[in-house]
């Protein structure tokens, strides 16, 4: 990542978290329990409370995209400035009453895509559509939850027309993968982008010919390195909101995305088809 990106630069940090080195990690996750303690704090101070070194810290600042500590305390400041309830801690706690729960999580999904809608490239949406669009196939690996992802993926790619098969199982989605070639695509769905089952199926692919679209929370994993288009989502992982849940929305959020671009791209045949299913099921329920 050549730069965090400055309408989200917590989401950004949260992203390549898991690519940093353990220091890295321990002064990173600091800046998410409390973005707003970097923003009171020299970088002496910050060397006194986190307990590293000021060089650490600049080696992290530049690790997580900044120029330096500078660099990153500003851009801290301004989301502080821009949306100061966003970064105030609020997880969910065991004893919290159900109004809270709705109200946290309401907002911790709400908080998922607008982060993911903030760093979506849309040059990056519009070449992955335009490879989907002109794919002889389009497969998609996903387990657990990216598992269900894949799958509303490929109902949508099926519902317009497009040949599109959901794989959750490692060895069918290898299948898969081996008989794949040039023109084909692959969509990779990967919360840490370093899950076995969707990583080496999709490597698979790619050795075969078939281009590869990652959709990853951490945009330096090993699957959006192997990629050929990599779109970022977001999300929190907190105690009763693990990553499958976290990553999930915003998941769903780049896969409407590529959707709808695939309906603008290709509305003739797109039209065409949802009106055929819509009347196959029409008379299907008219039974």
């Amino acid at each position: 990542m050549s730069a965090v990106e400055p309408a989200s630069p917590v989401a950004a940090v949260r992203a390549v978290l898991p690519s940093l080195t353990p220091a890295a990690q321990a002064i990173a996750r600091i800046i998410l329990d409390d973005p707003g303690l970097v923003v009171r704090s020299t970088i002496t101070e910050f060397s006194a409370v986190s307990g590293t070194s000021e060089a650490t810290i600049v080696r992290t600042a530049r690790a997580l995209g900044f120029a330096g500590y500078s660099q990153m305390r500003f851009a801290l400041a301004a989301a502080v400035a821009k949306e100061p309830e966003r970064l105030v801690p609020g997880d969910l706690g065991p004893d919290d009453p159900l109004t809270d729960v709705i109200a946290k999580v309401a907002r911790a999904e709400s908080d998922a895509l607008a982060d993911t809608a903030a760093q979506l490239d849309p040059e990056q949406l519009g070449r992955v559509v335009s490879a989907i669009a002109a794919a002889r196939r389009v497969d998609v690996y996903g387990v657990a939850a990216s598992g269900l992802v894949a799958a509303d993926m490929s109902q949508k790619l099926l519902r317009i027309g497009l040949s599109s098969h959901p794989f959750s199982d490692a060895h069918l989605a290898l299948t898969s993968a081996a008989l794949l070639k040039d023109g084909d695509v692959v969509v990779a769905i990967s919360c840490s982008g370093e899950t076995p089952d969707v990583l080496v199926p999709a490597r698979t692919a790619a050795e075969a010919g078939a281009a590869v679209v990652a959709i990853t929370n951490n945009p330096r994993s090993s699957l959006a390195e192997l990629a050929d288009h990599t779109l970022v989502s977001a999300g929190r992982e907190t105690a009763f909101r693990p990553g499958a849940l976290a990553s999930r929305i915003s998941q769903l959020l780049i896969v409407d995305c590529i959707f709808v671009g695939l309906a603008q791209r290709t509305y003739d045949r797109a039209d065409a088809a949802i009106r055929a299913t819509r009347e196959a099921t029409d008379r299907y329920r008219a039974r």
